[in-house]
Parts: C-alpha cells; structure tokens; sequence
C-alpha cells in the first residue's frame, strides 16, 4: 500500500489526527512512605466481576485503571484523570500508587505477595499458573497499555484512494499489520526517549539473571516480563498470527491465549479468535513504561505523539521478509534498553535519520505542531532529558525510591487537595461530580449526555439509566417537578393533604401586589419568586416593612419570574429534610450569609475573607457559596443600621441574607441524628403527598423538642424538585451525609447487593 502518497491527498488532511484512544494503567499501592502496601483491594470500589473502569491486575495489591474509549486525547484524559481521582480516594489515607513502572521493594518471601482475590476461581487458577510459570515478582511490573484505532473516517477514505483489490474490512486489517509490523521494528527509538525503569527496587531479581543496572528500560528488555523464548509468533499475516497463537496453545508453549505477551496485541473480538471475523479493529501497545513525571502515568502530549509516530509507520517500507523485520526490531529494542540511561545510543545515526523524516513527514502533511517533535534531536544529543536519564539523574541525590515517594506523595496530594471535586469534570456542577465518583467508584458506566445541562447517561449491563442535574430521575413523573417549581400548587397540594404552609397571596402585576401591602405592614412578610429555585429573589421581613423597603423586595422578586408570592412569615428554625424513596437520608440546618467582626475591619473586607475559604465557590462548584454584597444583602444590611463599609464591634455576627440557602451564602450544618423520628416521618408524608422519590423539603421548626403533632409544631414552606446534594454531603459542620450514593443505590438496588 502506497500510504505516504494517499496520505498527500488534501481530502485526507482534516482526518489524519482523528482517533479513537483507550488507556489501561497498572499500579501497584504502597504506603505513603513508599513500602510495599499488602493490603486488600478497596472495598469501596465495587465489585471486581463487572467493574468497567478498576480492577485488580494480577496481584491483590496491583490496580488497573481502564478508560472508557474516548474519541479524542482531551476527552481520553478526562476520565484517566477522574478514574485516577476514584482510585486515590478510594484506597486507605495512608496509601498511594507508586508513580514507576518497576514495583516498589517487595516482601522477601513470595507468599506474601497475594494474588488478586477474584470471584471467577478460572482467573485465580490462571494467575497461580502465572506465578508458577514465571514467578510472582515478574508479574508485579506495571505499564501503561494504549489502546489506538485510527478513525474509521479516516480509513474509511484511505480506502476509497487506494486501489487494493480487497473489501474494506480486508483493507483495515492490511493496514493494522503494517503499523503493528512496522512498531516492532522501530519501537527501540521509544524505548530509547520514553523508557523509564532504569533500575530496579529489593527482592525482583532474586537470582543471577539480572542486568548490569542502571539501563534505560528493565521493563522492555529480556529481563522483563516475556513469554519463554520458544515463544514466537509470525505478523506477516493475520491467518499466520492466528495460526502460530492456535498451535503454540495445542502444543502446550501457552496456557491459553491470553497467554501471548508481546509489545502489542492485535484487537477485534473478546477473544484472539473472534480476529478471523472481524478483522484487526485496533491495535494495543503494551511495552509503554510508566512516565514517572505525569501525574497518570502518561501524559497528553505523549498520547499526541503515539499517534503520530504510528501514522508515520503506516507509509514507512518494510524489509522484504515481514518475521525477521520483526526479529530485527526485538534486537535492536533489547541492546537499547539495556544501554546506560545517560549514554548516547548505539543506534544515534539511525535515530537522527528517524527524527529527520517526522519532521518532513509532518511538514509534507500540514500537520500542526507535534508533541516532543522538536525536542527529539535534544534529547538525542543529551540522553540525561530522555524519561530514564531524568529519572536516574534524580536519583543520584538519594535513591530511586526516594524519588518515587516525593513524586508518589505529589500526586497523591493533588487528589485529595480537593476531594468534593472529580477532576476531569470540574466544570460540572458539584453534585454531578459527586454522583459521577460515586458511580465510577461502584463500577456503574457513566457518560455525559449534556454538559451544560448536567445530564448522565448510567449503565450497569443492560440495565441504563438517565439523570440530570444528579437527582432528577426516571423514579418521578414528570408532573411531579412541575408541581414542586410552582409553589403555589406545592402549597395547595400540601394543605390538602393536612400539612400546615405559610397563608399569603400570589401577583401577577406590581400594581397589585403593591396594593397588597397594608395586608402585612405590620407582620412578618416574606416575599419571594413563584418558581424560582436556589433562592433567588425572595426576600424576608420577620417585623414588617416600609412601603419603600417593600417595593424594592417586589421588584426583586419580579426579576426573577412572571409572578410573584406575598406569604406570612413563620418564626422558628429552618430545616432542610432531604427525602429519598419513602425516607429521611439527611437534614440540614442552614444559617444565613453571615460574618463575625473583629472591631478592625468593614463588613466588606470581612466577606471577602470569608470568600476565601477554599469550600467556597460559584456556580455550586464547591460545597458552600461566596457570599455577594448585592441589593439583598444591602437591603438586609440596612434593616440591621449597617452599610458594607460599617466595622462591627469583635464577636458582633452580622447577617447579609434572611433566607439562609447555601447557594446565597450560608453555612450548612447537619443535625442528621438530632432530630427524632416524628419530624422526619412528616417530611416523609409531605413528599409522599407531593408524589416524589426524591425531594429536598423545608420545614420552619420553633422548637424541634417538641412532638411534631403540637400545635405550630412545624410550617412547610418550600418542596424542592432539584435539591442540591453537595452541601449534605460536604457541610460546613457535621457528618457529611453520602446522598449521591443513597441516588445510585436507588437506581441501581443489583449493584450493592455484594461488593468484592
């Protein structure tokens, strides 16, 4: 196939760099200070028999961490990052992943080092034959396995430029083999930049078969994980690597298939076999060694590169005898893994040529600037910059191990620097981010739908599920959410049911609701949006108002929708219940925006120091709300003698809302277990009424000591269809209270019935 010259095609051009990408990263735990961990594999994370994105690799103490496939590097790295996020926070506090390919010290005796503790006993049965064929320590090496398709538009139109006299999916096949063929033969010049597992840590080797370390890569060389050299396997078709892989299981050289470790796998099926079918679909590169440097074992720019370089072997010519072309590259790999990390390859003049045709390469293509390209020649001339001369370089001030610790301990701070966020999915609203750990973590499928609109699609086998804004679900009617956003019709509904709610009086026009005020001059009055949720627009009098002070709350609230409601307000405390199937699973006492003064600053500098409180965010980003100094809070500040240039005296506690919602500023207390069964059975009932699974209700309590069947024991004054599940689950006093779990347990009821 003439692919260099296709690939000049300017028809070709916008698909050259589109791809199709999946990433699967083992790595073993320690503890933070950098030993060998030997603990189970984390309860929390679900059950290992159906988990899609961690499971154990083959020791207990090894995880891998599988993305989903992604159709681009930046959507590849978002959930490599969140999975990564899940994984940290996961294990035990006092554990991390060791960031290198090479495992930390290991236990002097073997049976120390547990195999992964599986349900299916097949797959125990094969790692004990694993460990009995090759031994424990060989198979604690972790990687990194990149898992690549090129786009099937791209083929698709390569296709229609060629003139191969076989079908599309012949052609496909054809092309995956020369770049599989092709990677063979060249993967030494990666080994050579990206190779990073120089030296290796106490009790690997434990016998005279070791190399004379350091080298650039232990991991690619013969001295790492290989199948016996009896092993071999022909790529110069598909019927032949199927044939080879089929007779050396016959013969007993492999176990079965899976068996087979070579630098890269040829994929198509579930099985080796399902390849007769249907052909080569992508292709897996196992030999990557961990980045030590990249805070998930690889980076963005080394992916970009990946792609790249496999593009340019597409159009690179082959020898004429396909199975020692490959042979060659497994020399020539194994002489420059085993060169000193610091020493000029044996194989410059070649490599240096290499680097000159992608540069041309790239140039003849129009291709935008390529990750590390320009920085190939420098680190051809200086091997120090190479991933393995950085990393030895390192280490010469203390030890490898040392340095994997400091970097280890880096990256585990970073995940739990803000442990309410995912990353990779921070632009999501916080409750989103929680149910989507919370899924991930469990081993529910997730997939953004919408973004902007906070909409997953859930999937556990068949069983799929969709959710917006993380507790808007198929448990309630539609109807049920149109009923809640118009608190008129929550009102009357609840008071048909015998729930006590606020009086007061619905306008459409200001004229009206002007006209209205004599009504409630001189009594406690709140005012507030029809259907607006969060708080917005409503404004509280607990004494009466001035006609003034009045008119300015009804324009506030007509900002904010059509119409508005004029209600009597209630005294007592605020609670929020949140309520999820028949049930109380949180309560929230929420206090008003406020600052404490000090007697030296004005309420303005003390909110904005509040504001600095890094629980603090916009946009329900982060479990509590800056506080703003807007109209509403002036409007409250001068009912209080105050303006935001005003010093309050020390200790003195300054309000800046009457409403006390989180999403305006206030602090989220959880009184989860203060409250007795009476009350929660009310909000329970109320919701029932209301017709919703889930609900977050607010109830006015004077006195929650009380039975809740006294006399103004409690007013309903709000139902909530979208209540926000963050400040319950990250308060700013209290026990956090997991709804976003209490969501998926739900929806999902098959997958908490066993977690192993």
């Amino acid at each position: 196939m003439k692919i260099k010259t296709m690939l000049k095609q300017k028809a070709l051009f916008p698909y050259l760099l589109k791809g199709r990408y999946g990433i699967e990263r083992e790595a073993q735990r320690v503890t933070l200070s950098g030993d060998f961990a030997g603990t189970d594999h984390p309860a929390s994370l679900g059950n290992r028999s159906f988990h899609p994105y961690i499971q154990t690799d083959f020791a207990e103490n090894q995880l891998e961490l599988i993305t989903p496939v992604a159709d681009s590097v930046d959507e590849l790295f978002r959930y490599l990052s969140a999975i990564h996020d899940v994984a940290y926070r996961s294990m035990a506090p006092e554990e991390m992943l060791w960031p290198l390919s090479m495992p930390p010290a290991l236990p002097k005796e073997e049976s120390a080092i547990v195999i992964a503790k599986l349900d299916q006993f097949e797959d125990v049965l094969y790692r004990r034959y694993l460990a009995k064929t090759y031994g424990k320590r060989k198979q604690m090496v972790s990687g990194i396995h990149f898992n690549f398709e090129f786009a099937d538009s791209f083929i698709q139109r390569l296709y229609e430029e060629s003139e191969q006299g076989i079908d599309y999916q012949g052609f496909k096949t054809e092309l995956y083999l020369k770049v599989t063929r092709n990677y063979l033969h060249y993967r030494w010049f990666l080994t050579y930049f990206f190779g990073a597992t120089p030296v290796s840590e106490a009790n690997y080797f434990t016998d005279d078969q070791r190399p004379s370390e350091p080298v650039r890569s232990i991991r690619n060389s013969r001295y790492g994980y290989t199948n016996h050299p009896d092993v071999t396997v022909s790529y110069a078709s598909l019927q032949d690597y199927l044939g080879d892989i089929a007779h050396l299981v016959e013969t007993g050289k492999l176990s079965e298939e899976k068996e087979f470790y070579a630098p890269v796998r040829l994929r198509g099926g579930r099985r080796v076999a399902d390849l007769a079918e249907a052909g080569i679909r992508y292709i897996e590169m196992r030999n990557i060694d961990i980045d030590p440097y990249a805070e998930y074992g690889i980076s963005k720019e080394q992916v970009a590169f990946l792609h790249f370089f496999l593009l340019f072997l597409s159009t690179k010519e082959e020898g004429t005898d396909l199975d020692d072309w490959v042979k060659t590259g497994d020399r020539l790999n194994d002489e420059v893994a085993l060169e000193h990390p610091l020493a000029q390859t044996a194989y410059l003049q070649e490599a240096n040529d290499l680097v000159d045709e992608l540069h041309r390469f790239a140039a003849e293509l129009q291709l935008p600037e390529v990750p590390y390209l320009a920085q190939l020649a420098d680190m051809l001339a200086d091997p120090a910059m190479t991933f393995a001369g950085k990393l030895f370089q390192a280490s010469q001030a203390e030890n490898q191990a040392a340095v994997a610790k400091d970097l280890g301990l880096a990256y585990h701070h970073a995940a739990w620097a803000r442990p309410y966020q995912l990353a990779g999915f921070r632009g999501l609203e916080l409750s989103t981010q929680i149910l989507m750990f919370d899924a991930i973590q469990k081993g529910i499928k997730v997939e953004v739908l919408d973004e902007s609109d906070q909409f997953l699609r859930l999937q556990v086998g068949d069983h799929v599920e969709y959710v917006k804004n993380a507790n808007m679900t198929s448990k309630d009617q539609y109807v049920v959410p149109l009923i809640m956003a118009n608190k008129t019709v929550t009102k009357k509904v609840l008071a048909d049911h015998g729930f006590h709610v606020p009086s007061g009086a619905e306008f459409a026009t200001t004229a009206d609701a002007i006209d209205y005020y004599p009504h409630i001059a001189k009594s406690g009055f709140v005012v507030k949006p029809k259907t607006t949720n969060y708080g917005l627009g409503i404004s509280i009098f607990k004494e009466g108002a001035s006609l003034a002070d009045y008119q300015e709350a009804v324009a506030i609230a007509f900002a904010e929708d059509q119409s508005i409601l004029v209600e009597s307000f209630l005294a007592g405390t605020e609670y929020r219940f949140f309520v999820i199937d028949g049930r109380v699973d949180a309560i929230l006492l929420r206090i008003p925006a406020n600052v404490v003064g000090n007697g030296r600053q004005t309420i303005e500098e003390l909110v904005n120091e509040k504001n600095l409180d890094p629980l603090r965010g916009s946009h329900h980003r982060s479990p509590l709300e800056w506080i703003q100094l807007g109209n509403l809070e002036q409007l409250m500040l001068k009912e209080q003698g105050y303006t935001i240039a005003s010093i309050p005296a020390e200790g003195q506690i300054v309000y800046l809302r009457e409403n006390s919602n989180i999403s305006t500023g206030g602090d989220s207390i959880d009184v989860t277990d203060d409250f007795n069964e009476d009350y929660k059975a009310i909000a329970a009932a109320a919701v029932e009424a209301l017709g919703a699974a889930i609900c977050g209700i607010d109830l006015i309590i004077p006195d929650k000591t009380k039975p809740a069947d006294s006399e103004g024991a409690y007013g309903i004054i709000e139902a909530n269809f979208n209540p926000a599940m963050h400040m319950h689950v990250y308060p700013y006093s209290g026990a956090g209270q997991r709804l976003t779990m209490s969501v998926l347990r739900l929806l999902f009821p098959e997958v908490f019935v066993s977690s192993k």
